[in-house]
């Protein structure tokens, strides 16, 4: 489900979020389902227990994951649209950066054809997944 870089520069609890949230939101793993046990996922990806652990707390403070004691840690109801929201928050910073790439020169025609690689992508991959 879930594989690590250690050698990306991208500290591994970020990545662990940032793959949680790729899943939350393609519907992967839906609202209500429990996610691996801080345990189990440290064996899996062989990553030390306290990586998991931080991991997981920043996912329950942004409110996508919740836990129940003696039970386990489920995404939370409202994960997804926390997600998106999220993710729309983001087109400001989007916003400066492609001014930042006109202003620097970079050609329009690069940045439009890499949007359309990435939306293309991402569209076969969701028919792929829903194929499945």
């Amino acid at each position: 489900m879930l594989s690590i870089n250690k050698l990306s520069g991208v500290p591994v609890y970020e990545q662990i979020i940032e793959q949680f949230q790729k899943l939350i939101i393609t519907g992967i793993i839906k609202p209500g389902e429990q996610i691996p046990s801080v345990r189990s996922l440290s064996m899996e990806l062989t990553v030390n227990p306290n990586t998991i652990q931080k991991a997981y707390n920043e996912l329950e403070i942004l409110g996508i994951t919740s836990s129940v004691p003696g039970v386990g840690r489920f995404v939370s109801k409202d994960a997804k649209a926390l997600l998106q929201r999220s993710y729309s928050e983001k087109l400001t910073g989007l916003r400066d950066t492609i001014t930042n790439l006109a202003i620097a020169g970079v050609d329009e025609g690069k940045i439009i054809t890499l949007v359309k690689n990435i939306y293309g992508n991402e569209k076969n991959d969701k028919e792929k997944r829903n194929k499945s």
